[in-house]
């Protein structure tokens, strides 16, 4: 069996052995059924069971109200960045955005296509290294959207603007790994392959009374509505994703839930954000009081810059995965979501302290 390297990627990304395990038996055979999980229909009694039961420990898990209904959407958070305008934001609407880095200046751009878009805070004059706090929101918005957590630059938002104004937010990034009031949302979307699950799926959260204000014709395939009353099933769904989410969800159930998982997270980034303060060939990126709980964004001093390779080099052979910044940013990047066990982050660390012995 090949030997498991410490998986450091940002996305798609780490995931439970539990996972894994329950996955690989499902695509030979799903609960002796005599088929594959890859070749059931999706209108099957077991695929439809499968929904359901990954629906329910959403609910549970984040204690989501009834108000709010759980869909499963297909193209990623960028599809997001468009469905979202094109089902909130009103005919002579106004939407609000706060601007933390590459993602919520994808979804700023998708809004304006729509109608009139008001970038409320930004931090890019200072490379997205901190959340904008001071800012006013104008009680005239349809909605303000934020980003959560800031996979490229390091930096999470760690208090909610203070607004009655709806909010919708980005959590792909750090879903599930703290406690979340789900009421206090509007809309909440994830693509699932940082913390919930691989590629393909989707997760949104959303206040059903929301919808059909617009005034506008949606269509079919990017109305929530048509989600809504077809149960995720308007088209046929990725039904592997779905199964490995639920395996995801259940192992996080078993391990402690939410709560469980902030723990595990704050304990985690405090051993890594140490070492990168203690460590005298490394600086952090991102402003202290913004830092990441998901994505750790570090560089070489810049004295050690021309050693960033040989550091990657070195990761390597301690078989470390993924380390390696954004394109758009450089430096390095530990993603420590919550399926990284803090034995893989010891790892690092001692790699990062080896390093630094051999060329300090």
């Amino acid at each position: 069996m090949p030997v498991k390297k410490h998986n450091f990627s940002a996305g798609p990304s780490i995931l439970p052995e539990y996972t894994f395990e329950r996955c690989s038996q499902a695509v030979l055979e799903l609960n002796e059924m005599g088929l594959s999980l890859l070749e059931i229909s999706h209108r099957s009694d077991e695929f439809v069971d499968i929904l359901n039961q990954t629906k329910e420990l959403i609910k549970e898990l984040l204690d989501v109200p009834s108000s709010h209904e759980i869909l499963f959407i297909q193209g990623g958070a960028s599809m997001q960045f468009c469905m979202i305008p094109y089902n909130l934001l009103p005919v002579n609407g106004k939407c609000g955005f706060v601007d933390t880095g590459t993602w919520s200046s994808k979804a700023i751009k998708e809004a304006k296509i729509f109608g009139e878009t008001h970038v409320l805070a930004s931090s890019d004059d200072k490379n997205y290294s901190y959340v904008p706090k001071e800012y006013n929101i104008p009680e005239n918005l349809d909605f303000l959207h934020i980003t959560t957590n800031n996979t490229i630059y390091g930096t999470q938002l760690k208090d909610l603007p203070k607004t009655d104004v709806t909010l919708i937010a980005d959590m792909s990034s750090d879903i599930f790994s703290k406690p979340v009031d789900v009421s206090k949302y509007g809309l909440i979307y994830a693509g699932a392959q940082k913390n919930i699950g691989p590629s393909g799926i989707t997760l949104v959260i959303i206040r059903k009374d929301l919808l059909g204000k617009t005034g506008r014709t949606i269509p079919s395939m990017l109305d929530y509505q048509n989600y809504i009353d077809k149960e995720s099933m308007f088209n046929t769904p990725p039904t592997f994703a779905i199964y490995a989410m639920l395996q995801t969800l259940k192992w996080l159930k078993e391990e402690g839930g939410v709560p469980a998982m902030e723990l595990r997270n704050e304990t985690k980034a405090d051993l890594l954000y140490s070492e990168i303060e203690r460590n005298q060939m490394f600086d952090g990126v991102s402003e202290v009081e913004d830092r990441s709980l998901m994505n750790v964004t570090f560089r070489l001093k810049e004295e050690y810059k021309e050693l960033e390779t040989a550091f990657l080099k070195h990761c390597e052979r301690r078989l470390i995965s993924g380390i390696k910044g954004h394109r758009s940013v450089g430096g390095f990047r530990a993603s420590i979501y919550n399926a990284m066990n803090i034995k893989s982050v010891m790892a690092l660390v001692h790699c990062m302290e080896e390093f630094e012995k051999a060329n300090n």
